[in-house]
């Protein structure tokens, strides 16, 4: 239950929602209950430690909880969990109370040198003047200095019976670690969002406000796990928000937030591969004024929870997304439509921009260069790269085309007119035959073997064969490192009947993998690859021409067991895939 601070005046000036809803008892504090029940025990069975230190995030609890400690230790019916609210010391040490003379507050960032210390130390051996104990609180403890911690170390490890030390700070590994050792330790920790929003709700109730849940969850989440800035953002929106309470819109029109809306648009235009949407919606990002890193972290929020829905069943019900019901079932159709690498890469990618965004002289640029990534898998080269564009077949999607058709090319798309809302999209002439492209390199089967064509182990277009040749090429530097080198500027040119005709560069390299068999291991890595089983035909050249291989006696390769005869322009050949194009003639 939220409860407005004791001995609050009726009709008294406004003060933040922070100061006014601050914990009075360890009950009351928000989130923190791996710290508040031992504590409410030790407090209950009298064995209270003399000196504490309360650590974590800011705006989680720590001073308020210090503050909590010194009323129920000098409460008149104390030591109590429970302070009664009513003796002298209880009021004075209330949120509106003016404080007691027993509890010191300091604070170490101003007061963490060595003569301070001293000073509190002297202080220290003097009863307290009307209450059971003197009680030292000091804030930021990891700003004392060395030479003070070691000037109080004495006096924290064995203080007078009248005296209780509480330590509150960000940074506990900043604690001299001999202070650290004669404390009893308490982790704060960030408070969840489900937690946060229903305690801004209770608040809302307690200040007769009407609040929309959905801008509650919104209000929460900027808040990032901190009850004192979640209070401080709400205490900002009531005071701007109309009749009608705290409205969703007002959320995020005073916070600066995306709307939700913006951001659905901003994922279907990427799994649709909608170019044309993705960059209108970054034109209205910039156009209305929306500040872009703060667009690509509310992007980053929402496919996170994309994830966390494809991996977790029933993550919405289980309350691990954090969002009003009608945005949970638009998260839970988006994670449906699109594959966990393509996502896992997408979340990358936007990760890595939050940084690249910062402080950029040119940001609509950098998000247009963040959405054209994300739209073009089939550029990147990486390990992502690769399981994105699986997944994009798997989804019988090409990369980076719009269509949902399994096969990329169409006599429908290539003739039909495109939509006026829809993204311009280049469709490819279809490869030609490789009998119109070069006489076969093949070897011709007999007779009787012709009429048993090769049956691939799984299935596959050009466009597969395509996309995933880099994956092939890496696959196929494991078997062989000149059979790689042969083969790196290759590429597919059809595939029918199980044969796939191959062009590489030039003279050199196709004399290189045609007397090396290297068509065999392209083969093998293929099969890897793609699980297809065929017949590689190596083609001279994209154009088709077709060059005689000569016997493979006639030319070493680094496979064979001796090369030491090799030299020369064969040397040359054989290592890096040269070619001898002819003498200069000098005189």
């Amino acid at each position: 239950m939220v409860k407005k601070a004791e001995t609050q005046a009726p009709k008294s000036p406004y003060m933040a929602l922070y100061r006014t809803y601050r914990p009075q008892t360890l009950s009351e504090v928000v989130g923190q209950d791996h710290v508040t029940t031992p504590l409410h025990r030790a407090l209950e069975n009298n064995k209270m430690h003399h000196a504490y230190l309360l650590s974590g995030p800011r705006g989680c609890g720590k001073t308020s909880t210090a503050r909590i400690l010194a009323r129920s230790l000098n409460c008149e019916q104390g030591p109590t969990p429970d302070p009664c609210g009513v003796c002298e010391s209880c009021i004075d040490l209330s949120a509106t109370g003016s404080g007691s003379i027993d509890v010191i507050e300091l604070d170490a960032a101003s007061h963490g040198g060595v003569e301070d210390t001293r000073d509190l130390r002297e202080r220290a051996m003097f009863g307290p003047a009307k209450s059971r104990y003197k009680v030292y609180i000091i804030d930021e403890a990891h700003m004392i200095s060395p030479a003070g911690f070691n000037a109080l170390l004495k006096l924290v490890e064995e203080p007078p019976e009248h005296v209780r030390f509480i330590f509150a700070t960000t940074e506990a590994e900043k604690v001299l670690p001999t202070i650290r050792s004669r404390t009893h330790n308490y982790n704060f920790r960030l408070v969840p969002v489900k937690i946060l929003q229903e305690h801004l709700a209770g608040v809302c109730q307690q200040e007769g406000v009407s609040a929309d849940p959905a801008a509650l969850a919104l209000i929460a989440r900027a808040g990032a796990g901190s009850v004192r800035d979640s209070l401080s953002i709400l205490g900002q929106v009531i005071s701007g928000c109309g009749p009608e309470g705290v409205t969703y819109q007002d959320a995020v029109v005073q916070l600066g937030m995306t709307d939700s809306a913006l951001l659905t648009e901003t994922l279907d235009s990427i799994i649709d591969r909608n170019g044309a949407a993705l960059f209108h919606v970054i034109d209205r990002v910039i156009e209305s004024g929306n500040e872009p890193r703060r667009f690509v972290t509310d992007l980053l929020e929402r496919i996170r929870d994309l994830i966390v829905v494809q991996r977790v069943p029933g993550a919405a019900e289980s309350g691990l997304i954090h969002a009003p019901e009608d945005i949970v079932e638009i998260v839970v159709t988006q994670a449906n439509r699109i594959g966990p690498a393509e996502l896992a890469r997408a979340g990358d990618l936007v990760s890595r921009a939050l940084t690249d965004i910062k402080g950029a002289t040119a940001p609509r640029l950098q998000l247009e260069l963040l959405m054209a990534k994300l739209l073009l898998p089939a550029v990147d080269d990486s390990t992502e790269g690769l399981r994105a564009r699986l997944d994009q077949l798997e989804r019988g999607m090409p990369s980076g085309a719009k269509s949902a058709e399994p096969d990329s090319v169409t006599a429908r798309e290539a003739t039909a007119a495109p939509s006026p809302s829809a993204a311009p999209t280049v469709v490819p002439p279809a490869p030609p035959k490789l009998s119109k492209v070069a006489p076969s390199t093949a070897p011709v089967p007999e007779p009787e073997a012709a009429a048993v064509p090769a049956t691939p182990v799984g299935v596959a277009t050009l466009v597969s064969f395509v996309s995933m040749w880099p994956a092939i090429m890496d696959a196929l530097l494991k078997y062989s490192r000149v059979a790689w080198m042969g083969f790196t500027e290759s590429t597919p040119l059809s595939f029918e009947n199980g044969v796939l005709a191959v062009g590489v560069k030039d003279a050199g390299r196709y004399n290189n993998v045609k007397s090396g068999g290297h068509d065999e291991r392209l083969r093998q890595a293929i099969l890897d690859v793609l699980q297809v089983d065929c017949t590689v035909d190596i083609v001279q050249g994209a154009t088709g021409k077709v060059v005689a291989a000569p016997a493979a006696d006639d030319i070493p390769h680094r496979d064979d067991k001796t090369t030491q005869d090799v030299t020369g322009v064969d040397l040359i050949a054989q290592e890096l895939g040269g070619v001898q194009i002819g003498e200069i003639e000098l005189g």
